[in-house]
């Protein structure tokens, strides 16, 4: 296991390509939900009375945190002079002063949210949200500058690579690496003071850990409990912010499938914590009013050129794609019914020999996007990048940045029992109206591309934006 507790850790910054990496081994709008603020302020009642039953019914109790609990006592046994108590003060003030500015930023928000007519869009000469593929365009415009001149995380310093502070940045789970290694050289967020950050970012890499101590013969799942569990005792005892909070202000992001399992080993991970996750799965108790849903992007070479664009809407000769593996519950249905059964459905398993998967879809009109084993799929990233406009058939995923998009306005969503009619689905779609949400396609793909060095409203904007959101629905004391 990694050493996480290196007195003096300097910091190196890992670039994505150094380690090779084996890969072998109902939407509730965050919007709507900060109207209701958790306080966190009570920490005698203890984390195992407050586990909810089911997910959207999560308590949010108060906890004060227990170092001031434990200074308190101090103070009132005579153990302590009045330095400790002043340095609580300064630091209470600190937070009191943090919490007002959230506060202000909040009702800010809320006017636009309950007035947006009556408020007229910021002046940015980048970019101005309009249009249907926004929730509430003028609400998420307000909120995203406020973020970008509000939003302060801070990093643990804990922790050595390539467990901690990197992640993969190719493949399937790139956007593990992707996310960290942004965040480390960042100077707009990143804050090295700790007294002023509005959240605290977790750096452990689920599908590292996975790749580095999991035995494929033995199968310990525990590993990931024992090094994330180590992680968060070793941060507790030399930081007071997670015990202040129990982890309310604090997050982690993943995009590996056990990602949410990860996140069980500790409870106040896995129930109160914000959790940033591909695998945004309600069944699996994602909790859209802390948790946030971000896109799975595969990236072959560890960037997006070469994928963006396709076809003009007129000249997509294909109806509808998808090519993939048969696994989980939706697509065996959809191989049954699609598989070789229509010239205007393509649906493989296999590409055809001297066929381009990427130039197959920016020839199509809509992309099939069925969930596999997990609810997540790379492939509404690669139809968004494609402008194809996608066909979304999962259950119980929380679409990414759903909170901001309308995802109506830019894909079709189909049932599993839906399925039979496809054709029929998307043949009763008019022309004029596929043109229009092929054109939003095109509108929403700055909010899925990847760019380094980052672009504002980009992918890794859009996922500080979220977990701004879920800050926004904590109070901490």
């Amino acid at each position: 296991m990694a050493n996480l507790s290196v007195n003096h850790f300097k910091r190196r910054i890992w670039q994505c390509n150094k380690i090779p990496l084996n890969l072998n081994i109902f939407a509730i709008s965050v919007f709507a939900a900060i109207f209701f603020v958790f306080d966190v302020s009570e920490a005698s009642k203890g984390l195992s009375s407050s586990i909810p039953s089911h997910p959207g019914a999560l308590p949010f109790h108060s906890f004060t945190g227990v170092k001031k609990k434990e200074l308190k006592a101090k103070q009132e046994m005579g153990s302590d002079n009045g330095s400790v108590r002043k340095l609580s003060e300064q630091k209470d003030r600190k937070l009191e002063k943090l919490e007002a500015g959230l506060a202000k930023a909040r009702a800010l928000i809320r006017e636009a949210m309950l007035r947006p007519e009556q408020i007229a869009p910021l002046d940015d000469a980048d970019y101005v949200p309009q249009g249907h593929i926004y929730r509430n365009p003028i609400a998420f415009q307000r909120s995203y500058h406020l973020m970008e001149r509000l939003f302060k995380i801070f990093v643990y310093e804990e922790g050595e690579p390539p467990l901690f502070h990197f992640g993969p940045c190719k493949n399937i789970y790139s956007m593990e690496g992707v996310f960290i290694n942004l965040m480390e050289i960042n100077t707009q967020f990143r804050t090295q003071n700790p007294e002023e950050a509005h959240v605290y970012f977790l750096p452990f890499s689920v599908v590292m850990i996975l790749e580095h101590l999991f035995h494929p013969v033995i199968r310990d799942k525990a590993v990931l409990g024992r090094t994330i569990g180590d992680y968060v005792q070793i941060i507790s005892e030399r930081y007071p912010y997670w015990n202040r909070s129990h982890g309310a202000d604090h997050f982690i992001l993943s995009c590996h499938d056990w990602g949410p399992r990860a996140t069980f080993y500790v409870k106040e991970l896995y129930f109160i914590a914000i959790r940033a996750l591909c695998n945004a799965n309600i069944s699996e108790h994602f909790n859209p009013k802390k948790d946030a849903s971000f896109p799975e992007i595969n990236l072959v070479t560890g960037e997006s050129t070469g994928l963006l664009g396709g076809n003009p809407p007129l000249n997509r000769s294909n109806l509808a794609f998808f090519a993939g593996g048969m696994h989980g519950k939706i697509r065996p249905s959809l191989f049954q019914h699609w598989k070789n059964k229509d010239k205007d459905v393509l649906v493989y398993d296999t590409m055809p020999e001297g066929v381009s998967y990427h130039e197959t879809m920016k020839k199509s009109k809509y992309c099939i996007c069925p969930s596999g084993w997990e609810v997540a799929s790379p492939r509404i990233a690669e139809a968004i990048y494609a402008e194809c406009v996608p066909v979304i058939i999962s259950q119980q995923y929380v679409l990414p940045f759903s909170d901001v998009l309308n995802w109506d306005s830019f894909s079709v969503q189909i049932e599993l029992s839906e399925i039979p009619r496809l054709k029929e689905i998307l043949m009763g779609i008019s022309d004029d109206e596929y043109i229009r949400m092929q054109e939003r396609v095109k509108q929403v793909q700055r909010h899925f591309v990847v760019s380094n060095p980052p672009k504002r409203y980009d992918v890794f904007h859009m996922i500080i934006h979220s977990i701004w959101l879920r800050r926004l629905n904590v109070h901490v004391k």
